[in-house]
């Protein structure tokens, strides 16, 4: 997730530099054509190149309010997952007694760690059990090896032990619901990322807008016939490195779980979970937030 400290030039002109190289070449020839058979290009009104870049604000506009859609999207359910976190290890010490089932609650709890660890993991194309070792004894994961989505995998093992504990006599019907309400949650917040990370945003759209773009470019370079190259290519080059950022922008908005600056920062999310869950635990040793000093956090 980007942060607030100012974004490097390297990084801004990283995201268009291939745009920008095409447009510097759209540039060249246009002029090179205006130049040499000017009287077989048509007049060319600047109010035409208005028009487009009307168009392509009003599509910008809209692609760049359904891409943050996804993305705040994407944050609120790992904000919830954050809450229900907590809820879940603060229930556990609620419903067991905690001096005889300490550990079970300790093994439940460092479950949900390693789910929200192997849930971000898993979105963003990972190994999903990477890490996950210190959460895990060596039979869950075992168990888990045999699971293609870990996470649903790690719930399972969760609400199995919910159930021996029912069993046993140590929770009673109604904690046992509001245990399993809990992890049904996970389940459903685990369901609306997959959602969000599985759902294309229409490529037809993006392309089109592209080709607007270039379209705009030369329809501009063409009524600007006349203007010094000097003044002319630097002009072309700022109006779309405008249009293209934006454009870049919204791309990576829409999909905020690829393992880029821009995604939901849930490995940061993860972290913070697992202080926040030892720390009910009445642990000392704490990892530190993931912080980073860079634009970025993951």
């Amino acid at each position: 997730m980007l942060v607030e400290k100012r974004l490097p030039l390297s990084y801004i002109f990283g995201l268009v530099k291939y745009e920008m190289l095409i447009v510097l070449i759209l540039g060249f020839a246009i002029h090179f054509l205006t130049e040499n058979f000017y009287y077989y290009l048509p007049d060319m009104p600047l109010t035409i190149a208005t028009f487009l870049g009307t168009a392509i604000s009003v599509l910008l506009s809209f692609k760049m309010s359904q891409s943050y859609d996804r993305w705040w999207e994407a944050r609120k359910v790992w904000g919830a997952i954050v809450n229900d976190s907590r809820s879940f290890v603060l229930q556990l010490q609620a419903f067991l007694n905690a001096g005889l089932n300490k550990d079970q609650v300790k093994t439940m709890a460092y479950r949900q760690i390693a789910w929200c660890y192997s849930l971000g993991q898993s979105l963003r194309g990972l190994p999903a059990l990477d890490g996950c070792d210190a959460f895990l004894s060596p039979e869950d994961i075992t168990v888990l090896n045999k699971h293609k989505n870990k996470p649903l995998g790690i719930l399972q093992l969760n609400v199995h032990q919910i159930s021996e504990l029912k069993d046993k006599g140590q929770l009673s019907d109604f904690t046992h619901v509001q245990l399993n309400n809990t992890c049904v949650k996970f389940s459903d917040w685990m369901g609306m990322a997959e959602r969000i990370n599985n759902t294309v945003f229409p490529t037809t759209y993006r392309l089109f807008l592209h080709f607007t773009i270039y379209l705009f470019v030369v329809i501009l370079s063409i009524g600007l016939k006349g203007i010094m190259l000097a003044y002319e290519i630097p002009l072309l080059m700022l109006i779309s490195l405008v249009f293209f950022l934006l454009e870049k922008t919204a791309y990576y908005l829409q999909d905020p779980f690829r393992n880029r600056p821009s995604d939901t920062s849930v490995t940061a999310i993860a972290r913070t979970i697992e202080i926040n869950v030892r720390q009910l635990l009445d642990e000392e040793e704490l990892p530190e937030p993931v912080t980073k000093e860079t634009f970025y956090i993951m």
